[in-house]
């Protein structure tokens, strides 16, 4: 028999895992939580071009629980400086959240700069959300409930899709490049040249082989006709969706400045805006995290949601759904 203390012990024990469990489990959908994602994988949202590459591919990660009602739709695209069609894999690092939180997560990739020139890959992107919407039904989510993310050229390509019309109602930026003839301009002292070696160039974002040159087809300061249309700001209007910017202070590949503008643009046309600046961090998808340090954080307009020290998941969930709401 146990003792009285040990009787105790495990008592004790026991309301500690009930504690822990509660915790860890809290604001998580029981059913959705208890079972894995369902994933269908490389869907064709257009035809192949050129044939055999992959920038006309998306996968989808369902809820393990099959819908009651429809749920939201999150759809995801990772940043290469549109030198790669996999934007699709950046999916799989946010899909196990927002899945068990009752969300649709798309990955969806586009055309690479190598494979079609601007604006390719925003005519890839709005392909992806009419077909998306199309299949809607089947796949169990709200063709009125879309929200887009990307980072760095995938957050640039969330901006385009999120102003220019698709029925996207929220988007959440990552360090996007935003005005490229301001790039270089805007630096941090010797991110150029720490540029030039990871890009195999000389003259920085301004070199005829940078990202935003082979995206255009053209070096940046030859073709700023060019460079206006790809510039998400001029397709800003009062009626654009919400945003949800983030930044941080170190970033040696597209400056802090790039989001500063779109946030002053965003307050100039009164559209709803959140900035997240986090100190101390690069260009880097783990500023999402909650080992990131304490941000300043700034709204146009009445916040959508409450402050959260720092970027987390649960804090682009709360803003997403505030924005779909």
């Amino acid at each position: 028999m146990l003792s009285r203390t040990h009787s105790r012990i495990l008592a004790i024990a026991a309301l500690l895992v009930t504690a822990l469990t509660g915790v860890l489990t809290a604001g998580l959908p029981t059913a959705a939580a208890s079972r894995p994602p369902r994933i269908f994988r490389n869907l064709a949202y257009a035809p192949a071009q050129p044939a055999g590459t992959h920038g006309h591919l998306l996968d989808l990660y369902l809820p393990g629980q099959p819908a009651t009602k429809p749920y939201p739709l999150l759809i995801v695209m990772g940043g290469s400086g549109w030198k790669a069609d996999d934007g699709k894999g950046y999916a799989p690092a946010l899909a196990p959240y927002f899945t068990t939180h009752g969300f649709v997560v798309a990955g969806v990739s586009t055309r690479s700069s190598f494979q079609t020139k601007f604006p390719g890959q925003v005519q890839d992107v709005q392909a992806a959300i009419r077909w998306l919407r199309a299949n809607a039904g089947r796949f169990e989510f709200d063709p009125a409930r879309i929200a887009v993310l990307g980072d760095s050229s995938g957050g640039w390509t969330a901006l385009m899709a999120g102003f220019t019309g698709t029925g996207v109602r929220a988007v959440v930026d990552l360090y996007a490049p935003i005005d490229f003839l301001r790039l270089d301009p805007d630096m941090l002292p010797g991110a150029c040249a720490s540029f030039n070696r990871a890009f195999y160039l000389t003259a920085c974002h301004a070199d005829p082989a940078s990202p935003e040159s082979s995206l255009l087809g053209c070096p940046i300061n030859t073709c700023p006709d060019r460079v206006t249309a790809a510039n998400p700001l001029h397709r800003v209007t009062p009626s654009a969706p919400p945003v949800l910017i983030i930044h941080g202070t170190e970033d040696g590949l597209v400056p802090l400045s790039q989001s500063q503008v779109l946030f002053d643009t965003l307050a100039a046309a009164s559209v709803p805006a959140t900035f997240y600046t986090v100190p101390g961090v690069g260009h880097s998808r783990d500023i999402v995290s909650v080992r990131a340090p304490r941000a300043t954080i700034r709204h146009t307009g009445t916040p959508l949601t409450r402050d959260y020290p720092h970027p987390t998941y649960g804090m682009i969930e709360a803003f997403i759904r505030s924005a779909l709401a």
